[in-house]
């Protein structure tokens, strides 16, 4: 029996994939209403004006995502709203990155309609769904030892221009409440923000972002 959820929210930068995921959750999940955004930014504009949002399904692809660890945050400001990704990926190390961060499923968009709609169903019954793949067995992974000395920014992560914002307000020294009231958002949305753009810059806390965004206008990164 699929939970009653009246107000679902899609974020996805593609038109047609997701109105197609509107209609699907619609027709096939028993949404009563569903909002469509097409950037990260918009959406997290959403979640902050619509309380009554219980379900997000969110596309990894979009600029400020990345990886699914940079929703966390989502998980931890709107901790009623069940988070799903949606992804042409499908690597198993984003499914436990999924996990990891909390979120409610990490829904492949190579299942196809159906598939989507099951898992869907699953998440908004309650449960944690994670793609059949994560079952198979793994490559045999290389024995020479690796190291990393140091944690590296994601390459494949952009920052949106709210979060070039954010960063911009940080390096000048201003506090989530100051940033909130300067761009007109708030203080939860900004948390959001910041929280994404660490993990993207590869840092802990706003001054390590304040010194390595210090750094790239310099030249030096």
């Amino acid at each position: 029996m699929v939970g009653v959820v009246s107000v679902a929210l899609v974020a996805d930068g593609h038109d047609q994939s997701r109105t197609g995921i509107a209609a699907l959750l619609r027709r096939d999940c028993g949404v009563g209403r569903v909002i469509e955004a097409g950037t990260l930014d918009e959406a997290l504009i959403l979640l902050d004006e619509h309380s009554d949002i219980t379900f997000a399904c969110i596309d990894l692809a979009m600029p400020g995502v990345g990886t699914p660890l940079n929703l966390r945050s989502v998980r931890e400001v709107f901790p009623k709203v069940r988070v799903a990704v949606v992804t042409s990926s499908g690597k198993r190390e984003e499914v436990f990155l999924a996990l990891q961060a909390g979120l409610h499923g990490y829904v492949p968009k190579a299942l196809g309609p159906p598939g989507i709609a099951r898992a869907f169903r699953l998440i908004l019954d309650g449960h944690i769904f994670v793609p059949p793949m994560l079952a198979e067995l793994p490559p045999v992974p290389d024995t020479a030892p690796r190291f990393e000395a140091t944690r590296r920014p994601a390459s494949d992560v952009r920052l949106t221009p709210r979060q070039q914002d954010v960063l911009r307000l940080i390096r000048c020294g201003k506090s989530n409440k100051e940033i909130a009231r300067t761009l007109g958002l708030t203080e939860n949305t900004i948390k959001v923000h910041a929280n994404a753009l660490y993990r993207a810059l590869g840092v802990r806390d706003r001054y390590g972002a304040a010194q390595r965004a210090d750094l790239a206008h310099s030249g030096d990164v």
